[in-house]
C-alpha cells in the first residue's frame, strides 16, 4: 500500500497538499493527521481517494508514537510526508506566554523532526518529504521572533535533510512562501499582542503555493519559493546585513 502521510490536515496548506495529492498523485491512502476530527471526516468526505482520519495532537509525544505504532503495523510505502502543522503568535518576549512558546517549539520544530524520523523507514527511492516553513525562516522577526527561529531551523534541517538522504533517492523540500490567505494569521492574532504585526503584503494563495510545491519536489529542489515577493526577501536577507532587514520589517508590520 502506498500512502502520504500529511500533518496540519484540517485546514490551510496541510488541507491543500492533500487535496492536490489526491488529485495529481493518487496514492492508496492518505493519512490526515490533526487534532479536529471533524475537519477530517469532512476532508475524507471530498477526496477521491481513502482518508484515514489519525486526531493527534502533535504536541504531544504520544502521539508521534501512536502514528509510529500503526506504521509499524502495516508497514506502508510512505510516498508523500507533508510536515504542515504549525502555528505562530504575534508579539515580544514580554506577550507571549510560556506555554505558548513551548507549545510553537514542540509543534513547529519538534513534532516535524520526529514525524519525519517515524516516516523515513517506510519510505522508498523516488519518496518526497514537504516541510513547511516560511519566509519569515531567512531572518530574525522582532515582534515574530519564537515563530521565525523555529522556521529558520526547519528550514536548515530539511536542506540538511536532503543532502543527507540522496544516496536513497528521497528529497527532502523546504516550502517557504510569504503570507497565504489561510486561518494562520487569524490564529497568530489570538495572543497578547494581536497588532504586534498589521501589515501582511502580497497575500498569497494556498493552491498556488502548494501547486509550486509539488513541482519544485518533483524536480528535486530543496527550497520551493511562491512568487516574487518570495524570491526578493531571499536574495535581500541573504545580501543585507540582518540588522537592516529587521529595521526594515520593524517598519513595514505596523
Amino acid at each position: 500500500m502506498k500512502i502520504a502521510v500529511v500533518t496540519g490536515a484540517s485546514s490551510g496548506l496541510g488541507r491543500e497538499f492533500a487535496l492536490q495529492l489526491a488529485g495529481q498523485e493518487k496514492p492508496d491512502e492518505i493519512w490526515a493527521v490533526a487534532r479536529r476530527e471533524d475537519r477530517l471526516r469532512e476532508l475524507g468526505g471530498r477526496l477521491c481517494v481513502r482518508v484515514r482520519p489519525l486526531p493527534l495532537d502533535l504536541r504531544l509525544q504520544e502521539s508521534v508514537k501512536t502514528l509510529s505504532e500503526q506504521l509499524e503495523a502495516e508497514k506502508p510505502e510512505v510516498a508523500w510526508l507533508v510536515n504542515a502543522s504549525g502555528f505562530g503568535k504575534f508579539g515580544t518576549y514580554r506577550d507571549i506566554l510560556p506555554e505558548e512558546n513551548h507549545d510553537m517549539i514542540d509543534v513547529d520544530v519538534k513534532a516535524a523532526v520526529d514525524v519525519t524520523l517515524a516516516v523515513l523507514p517506510y519510505m522508498k527511492e523516488g519518496g518526497r518529504i514537504l516541510n513547511i516553513c516560511s519566509v519569515a525562516a531567512f531572518q530574525p522577526l522582532p515582534g515574530f521572533g519564537v515563530y521565525a527561529a523555529c522556521k529558520s531551523f526547519l528550514l536548515s534541517y530539511t536542506r540538511s535533510l536532503n543532502q543527507e538522504l540522496k544516496e536513497r533517492s528521497i528529497v527532502a523540500t523546504a516550502v517557504c512562501p510569504n503570507w497565504t490567505r489561510t486561518e494562520f494569521i487569524d490564529v497568530a492574532k489570538e495572543a497578547n499582542a494581536p497588532d504586534a504585526v498589521k501589515n501582511f503584503f502580497f497575500l498569497a494563495e494556498a493552491p498556488d503555493v502548494v501547486r509550486k510545491a509539488l513541482c519544485d519536489s518533483r524536480k528535486g529542489k530543496d527550497m520551493s519559493l511562491y512568487g516574487l515577493p518570495s524570491k526578493i526577501q531571499h536574495v535581500l536577507c541573504k545580501i543585507l546585513p540582518h540588522r537592516f532587514v529587521m529595521a526594515l520589517w520593524n517598519r513595514i508590520r505596523h
